[in-house]
């Protein structure tokens, strides 16, 4: 049950993080040629792997 909502949260993270990324795009992208990099992709790789790593829930 833990590992189920555990998997649940972080898949809320991970859309969350992409849903961000999305709307930052135009200060990322004012950012960038200012010289200034923001992080949202290591965000969201981040993310993605911990929701791969957590494994599928198994039915019981």
């Amino acid at each position: 049950m833990a590992t189920a909502v555990y998997r649940a949260g972080v898949l809320a993270l991970y859309q969350l993080s992409i849903l961000l990324g999305i709307a930052l795009l135009p200060v990322a992208l004012l950012a960038r040629r200012v010289g200034v990099s923001l992080p949202v992709g290591r965000v969201v790789q981040r993310l993605g792997a911990a929701y791969t790593a957590a494994g599928p829930v198994e039915d019981r």
